[in-house]
């Protein structure tokens, strides 16, 4: 039975280009975060409360925002409003973006999937910093905690990747609850050579010797197209730097599911990503004891339960919040 995001708002939505309306949206819950009683208007939608400890935070419930759905962190408090249990923003890149060009977003409703090319498309590490430093001074801060994402700037060649990652690090790292490392997206070119044993040891390495990181769990987020062997590596290399947890999984390149008519270049999201992304949570947790947030075809309480099940700590929402609304949260904790 379909709920009342579903009848009622989604079909506006859909109506428009699919960037337009990511846009609309985020503007709506950007203006709401500023007064009390939209906030506590969305409040309607929270979850019942079952608290998890993790990494040494405390999340309200097990399901999060993946990061992508608010790259700038511009709604935070309305985000914790409507009941999510921790928010990851981002991702953050050192220098400001505009993204890959337009249209960059395709919808495919009969698979219930996105596919999205958008690029890392942000306003950049410092302007993001002192919107999050307004934030803070503001009271507004949300009680659940913020997970910040960063990632390569498109323009800085992968021997410099490293250098691009602390640039974003030192400047957010006092507003992240957790820093979660994109090496994964398809759509920035090579940065999926990050999670290659050697460029990922570096990174990991040097992000380790930073002032205060011994106290800030890092996250690795990781690609759904990794082979068996190649993820024994990622997971070792995590392993030797004490690295907190494993985000499973970003987009995938493979698009076997999609009918060719309506096949666009970028990374797919959604339901058909369901399988490929419960299987590597599987297997990460019977290779490593690296706690595991899982990503990837969450609609219902059915699919989350199965990652959790699978072995995941955390589930993350972004393509099933798009389909399905902020009625997906209650859904989940009352299943």
């Amino acid at each position: 039975m379909k709920n009342g995001y579903e009848r009622l708002v989604r079909p506006l939505l859909f109506l428009l280009d699919p960037e337009t309306a990511h846009r609309l949206t985020i503007q709506l819950l950007r203006g709401a975060s500023h007064f009390d009683l939209a906030l506590r208007t969305l409040k309607v939608f929270q979850p019942i409360s079952k608290s998890k400890t993790l990494f040494g935070l405390t999340f309200p419930n097990p399901i999060g925002l993946a990061a992508g759905l608010d790259k700038n962190g511009v709604a935070n408090p309305a985000w914790a409003a409507i009941g999510f249990g921790f928010i990851e923003i981002g991702t953050v890149t050192a220098k400001a973006q505009p993204g890959n060009p337009k249209p960059r977003i395709f919808r495919l409703p009969r698979q219930q999937a996105l596919i999205n090319r958008l690029g890392f498309n942000n306003d950049g590490a410092d302007a993001i910093a002192e919107r999050l430093r307004r934030l803070r001074r503001s009271g507004r801060w949300p009680a659940v905690p913020v997970g910040i994402n960063i990632g390569k700037s498109r323009t800085t060649p992968l021997e410099q990747a490293t250098d691009d990652y602390l640039y974003s690090f030192r400047l957010l790292r006092d507003f992240a609850d957790y820093i979660a490392l994109n090496i994964s997206s398809p759509n920035t070119p090579g940065l999926r050579e990050l999670q290659k044993p050697q460029r990922l040891s570096e990174l990991l390495r040097a992000i380790g010797r930073e002032p205060g990181a011994a106290t800030k769990p890092v996250i690795v987020k990781i690609s759904p197209d990794l082979s068996s062997t190649d993820l024994e590596a990622v997971l070792a290399v995590c392993e030797e730097n004490a690295v907190a947890g494993v985000i499973a999984t970003n987009t995938t390149l493979d698009h076997s599911s999609i009918p060719l008519a309506l096949n666009e270049e970028g990374g797919l999201s959604g339901a058909p990503l369901r399988e490929k992304s419960t299987t590597l949570v599987r297997e990460i947790v019977a290779k490593s004891a690296i706690p595991v947030i899982a990503a990837g075809g969450v609609f219902d309480a059915e699919s989350a339960q199965e990652k959790f099940q699978a072995g995941a700590q955390l589930v993350q929402l972004y393509t099933g919040f798009v389909y399905r609304g902020p009625r997906l949260l209650r859904e989940i904790m009352e299943g």
